[in-house]
């Protein structure tokens, strides 16, 4: 394995160009692959996805182990593959770098990729970026599987069902709720071609789809039609077209740290090169999936940062979420970070993933690997799950009954002030360069939803799943509330705003469809809860003090306090260069079991900038200058009355009433948070 991270092999074999793969245009075809250590490679034309091939030619060897083979004709709709012969061994092989696929994937497919465009597409944009990024985990299936979704049977668990208008009866289901829901970002679950799923078998099949097998061809499980391989790329552009004009951005979740299998396209194509393997010859096993890929050697980080802006480019995607992502390096990440700034501007596609890995894996020497240790290391356009923030909110994922603030944890006071300020002023294992760096979030497809989690920590001897525990509601609005207060991203799995149950399985990923689909009736059940999620959506784009993701933002945050058991509270600079209704923010958090009377603090940058008023005044200076040009001056509104608003409490979010306040205190209901707002009359 050495021999691939030397210098020799670096100079003689690394292959930059964008234009390996099958690449189809009007007049030519051309097929280009890298097989460094190939001795022959065969092309293998097919007419359909089974039948036997009708033309075979081998290619021709260049520089840099690429081989080649043109034609002066579009090969649109033609099936392909490979022999590669290695060490005189001859070895069938899809291409790696194929962008269609036949059914199951087995064979790959030349694509025209403007013949796979539905109307309007080339004209589709993304939604303008909203004030905040609120992003919703969704797997494809669970989306509309449920027959009460209002999706006709046959786009039931398909990339059409995103197409569908008018969904549902009495209530709205699937877009028509996602746009009423006012998140503006969609997560979708990983859709690429993926191996665990028989794409001709029956819809009672369900996997997650963290197992790779083409990574730059959309999944066809997904298709309505799997006997055409164009058909699940017009799909799945369809998708996300729909989702782009109904105000949507979309996030595709991707896995580039191991493949379905060992013996993969990669694998044949050139042999051990594309994974990590231990001293004693065996394979890395960090992912916990059985093999890892060695990204840190310069063909594997091409292909990966490539696949990455073909799926940018192809798809108008907005942005990526990496699983595993403490398997990728940082020197990886930041240079996806940098070509897609460079390709879209600065910040216009999102990019996050999970600071860590299921176990130790060998590294590239000379890099360093992607995990929440480094963040000080990644650009500060990539984000990082914050596991510190979920689990203090609700308790530890792994241990069903361990609590955290919400629902019965001690002395965790502390760590819930360092989450409102985006951890950034220390209390955790790492250092965000700016809060924007931090996704923040108490459920995802992985470990239990939130709902079982409370449940089963709340409730140990009797876990009702269906049940409306009151104490369970006042909880998962608590949680909601608190990380809705945090400084960072906003992220939620699907179904988590009107109590989403798998019933205590904290594993679903190959479970049925039934168990993890969204029941959309639980949208009416729980349908308190759906309007609560929906006020802190609306009132976070408000508040320009919480949105701020810039490296400054933490110092919004001061006078931190705890109060006792349970309860805490701070407040927070909501001035902004765009006009807010509320100046200052004043937040509570009382996860304890009674109402608290709380005594709101004066404010210190208010009192300062009063005070400098004055001095310029008196000196005849005019106005002073203030943190930044769009709060200069606001200190001379003191001389109107100002007064606090409930903005939200254990109730209602986005409520806006006059706060009954006694000698400059607040009531805070039990198990509920109080969000104030001062303004001016």
């Amino acid at each position: 394995m050495a021999f691939f991270a030397s210098e020799e092999f670096e100079a003689k074999f690394r292959y930059d160009g964008k234009d390996l793969g099958a690449v189809c245009t009007e007049g030519s075809t051309v097929f280009k692959v890298w097989s460094p250590l190939a001795q022959r490679v065969e092309l293998r034309l097919y007419r359909d996805q089974t039948g036997e091939s009708f033309f075979r030619k081998e290619l021709h060897a260049g520089e840099k182990g690429v081989w080649k083979l043109a034609f002066q004709e579009n090969l649109h709709g033609i099936y392909y593959d490979y022999l590669v012969r290695t060490e005189g061994k001859d070895t069938r092989t899809a291409d790696p770098y194929a962008v269609g696929c036949s059914c199951n994937g087995g064979r790959s497919m030349v694509v025209d990729l403007r013949q796979t465009d539905p109307p309007g597409f080339q004209s589709d944009s993304a939604p303008k970026q909203s004030a905040e990024r609120i992003i919703y985990e969704l797997h494809i299936k669970d989306f509309s599987y449920d027959m009460e979704s209002g999706v006709p049977e046959a786009y039931r668990g398909k990339y059409k069902a995103f197409t569908v208008t008018g969904t549902g009866g009495e209530y709205p289901t699937c877009m028509e709720y996602l746009k009423k829901l006012g998140i503006t970002h969609v997560h979708l679950l990983p859709f690429f071609d993926f191996g665990s799923v028989d794409e001709a078998g029956d819809e009672n099949q369900f996997n997650w789809g963290y197992d790779p097998v083409n990574y730059n061809v959309p999944e066809g499980s997904y298709a309505t039609d799997v006997s055409d391989g164009t058909v699940r790329i017009r799909e799945c552009k369809e998708m996300i077209q729909a989702l782009h004009n109904n105000g949507i951005r979309v996030i595709m979740d991707v896995v580039y740290n191991h493949t379905h299998q060992h013996d993969s396209w990669f694998q044949r194509m050139v042999p051990d090169y594309y994974y990590r393997y231990m001293e004693d010859g065996s394979l890395s096993n960090g992912s916990a999936c059985g093999n890892d890929i060695a990204a840190g050697r310069s063909m594997v980080d091409n292909y990966i940062a490539d696949s990455v802006m073909y799926w940018a480019r192809e798809y108008h995607l907005d942005g990526f979420r990496f699983d595993l992502m403490g398997l990728l390096t940082v020197e990886l990440m930041n240079r996806i970070r940098t070509e897609l700034d460079d390709a879209f501007g600065v910040g216009e596609k999102m990019l996050y993933g999970e600071p860590w890995s299921a176990d130790d894996s060998p590294m590239e020497k000379g890099t360093r690997p992607a995990e929440k240790k480094n963040t000080g290391y990644l650009s500060e356009g990539i984000g990082i799950f914050s596991d510190d923030t979920r689990d203090v909110i609700k308790g530890s994922v792994f241990y069903s009954q361990k609590p955290g603030f919400v629902n019965g944890g001690e002395r965790l006071e502390s760590a819930i002030l360092h989450a409102a300020a985006g951890w950034k002023d220390g209390g955790a294992c790492f250092m965000p360069k700016s809060c924007g760096q931090i996704i923040n979030y108490v459920s995802a497809h992985d470990n239990f939803t939130l709902w079982d989690k409370l449940v089963l920590s709340m409730h140990r001897e009797e876990a009702d799943f269906d049940r409306q525990y009151e104490d369970v509601l006042a909880a998962n609005k608590l949680a909601a509330f608190i990380y809705f207060t945090c400084q960072g991203n906003l992220f939620l799995q699907a179904g988590e705003e009107f109590g989403r149950t798998k019933w205590g399985e904290d594993n679903s990923y190959c479970s049925t469809p039934e168990l993890n689909m969204l029941r959309w009736h639980r949208t009416v059940e729980y349908g308190g809860l759906v309007e609560y999620y929906k006020g802190l959506i609306r009132l976070r784009k408000r508040l320009p003090g919480l949105c701020d993701k810039s490296p400054d933002a933490a110092a919004r945050i001061t006078g931190g306090r705890i109060h006792g058991d349970g309860v805490v509270s701070f407040l927070v600079d909501n001035r902004d260069d765009r006009r807010s209704s509320w100046e200052e923010l004043f937040i509570v958090y009382n996860a304890s079991c009674e109402d608290q009377l709380i005594e709101i603090p004066e404010t210190v940058w208010i009192a300062e900038t009063e005070q400098r008023a004055v001095t310029c005044a008196e000196e005849g200076k005019g106005q002073p200058e203030g943190r930044s040009a769009g709060q200069q001056g606001m200190a001379q509104a003191a001389s109107r009355e100002d007064f606090w608003e409930v903005l939200a409490d254990e109730k209602e979010a986005d409520c806006r009433r006059r706060a009954e306040i006694t000698e400059n205190s607040v009531r805070v209901a039990a198990h509920g948070g109080m969000l104030l707002g001062k303004r001016k009359e």
